[in-house]
């Protein structure tokens, strides 16, 4: 099975949509998606997910995805999942209160311990007495009951294999989101993944399963954060999930 993992595009955050440049790149996006043989379709619900989802569909002029594509000589099926909108369960940052979970600076969360264990993330006075595992739990239960659908059944941390195949789904969603999702999927804690990575707007991220004993699969990322669709349509790649390289930068994001 593969799982693809598609960011939107270049972000207007305060009216949820796409800013011109995202439009472009998701119009980029297009002429790799529709090679893709895709089995599954699933899109956040938030304005920006969605409007990159039509415009790499091929369904720019609509309003809202239709409910099934005819695709590549297959029906494929389109839902919204309200469970793949960003992960934005607030927390007391230790130098800002009501910051997004996954927004620290390195200085303050890397000298933390706990933050690189698989569960101790969790019990972190920060992450416990906020929504966070609430929210982390809930969005991974989804994710596995998506999973169990398809025939690959959570058990610890590997799945077992009920309907061994070769299916693709594919998610438009975002960047923190899907550091949630990955986490999971290769039981990892999800603060370096959050700060270790940066998926640029409509980077496109793949996650295959490895049954290397039958009955038993594990997940692995065979790809990450790949913009060869900017490069190749020689559209730029846009900033927005990195900060400044160096702090003299005037035009660097800092904070």
């Amino acid at each position: 099975m593969k799982l693809v993992f598609v960011r939107h595009g270049d972000p207007d955050y305060e009216r949820d949509c796409l800013t011109e440049a995202g439009v472009i790149e998701a119009k980029a996006l297009y002429f790799r998606v529709r090679q893709w043989d895709m089995d599954r379709v699933f899109v956040s619900p938030l304005g920006r997910a969605q409007q990159t989802a039509r415009l790499a569909l091929g369904f720019g002029q609509l309003e809202e995805l239709p409910e099934q594509l005819a695709w590549n000589g297959k029906d494929v099926p389109v839902s919204c999942r309200e469970w793949l909108k960003e992960f934005d369960p607030k927390i007391k940052r230790p130098d800002r209160d009501g910051a997004i979970s996954w927004d620290w600076l390195p200085a303050d969360w890397r000298v933390v311990p706990e933050f690189f264990g698989r569960d101790a993330w969790m019990q972190n006075p920060v992450f416990a007495e906020s929504g966070v595992p609430g929210e982390f739990g809930r969005v991974c239960d989804a994710m596995d009951a998506l999973l169990a659908e398809e025939g690959y059944r959570r058990d610890g941390d590997l799945y077992r294999v009920m309907n061994e195949n070769t299916r693709t789904l594919v998610f438009f969603c975002h960047f923190g989101l899907s550091a949630v999702l990955l986490s999971h999927l290769i039981s990892a804690p999800p603060m370096v993944l959050w700060h270790g990575l940066a998926a640029a707007p409509t980077s496109v991220t793949v996650v295959r399963t490895e049954e290397r004993r039958q009955g038993t699969a594990s997940f692995r990322i065979s790809c990450y954060g790949d913009t060869s669709h900017l490069y190749a349509a020689g559209v730029p790649v846009s900033s927005h999930a990195r900060f400044t390289e160096v702090y003299s930068d005037p035009a660097g994001r800092h904070d």
